[in-house]
């Protein structure tokens, strides 16, 4: 299995949706807490599950048990915690949600499958920690696009 990596931000559509056909990705879970945000328009949860579908030939699901709690997040957001402290809440809190077990169970069956947030880059982003913590679990590679 290879799981991949994509933030939306910082991307137009064309390329996003690029990234996600050239890759071969069978299914992206969006691991955002919110996929209604305003950001980017082509991210929406239905629409973009209906984009991927028509374009890529992809599924799409929402889990935000791969997502941060809204304090954590909030907290990050508004300067009041560290990178390293964000890290030092979230790892623990996917630990013990089991997001391995998780993931095994709801798409194990896939070979390519892409975490998305909205991050352009994974150094600081819940999808980097949540990919660590699967292939500690599982025998996959990660791939960041």
């Amino acid at each position: 299995m290879t799981i991949y990596t994509l933030g939306f931000t910082q991307k137009n559509a064309a390329e996003f949706f690029n990234l996600i056909r050239t890759n071969g990705i069978e299914i992206l879970i969006d691991i955002r807490l919110n996929n209604k945000s305003q950001l980017a328009g082509f991210t929406k949860g239905a629409d973009l599950s209906y984009f991927l579908k028509e374009i890529c030939n992809c599924k799409y699901q929402h889990c935000t048990e791969f997502a941060p709690t809204k304090d954590i997040l909030d907290n990050y957001k508004k300067g009041t915690i560290s990178w390293a402290q964000y890290e030092d809440l979230f790892i623990p809190l996917i630990t013990k949600r089991r997001v391995a077990d998780i993931f095994v169970k709801k798409f194990g069956e896939y070979e390519k499958v892409c975490l998305l947030c909205s991050e352009p880059t994974p150094e600081n982003c819940h999808r980097r920690l949540v990919a660590e913590q699967l292939v500690q679990s599982i025998d996959a590679d990660i791939i960041h696009l």
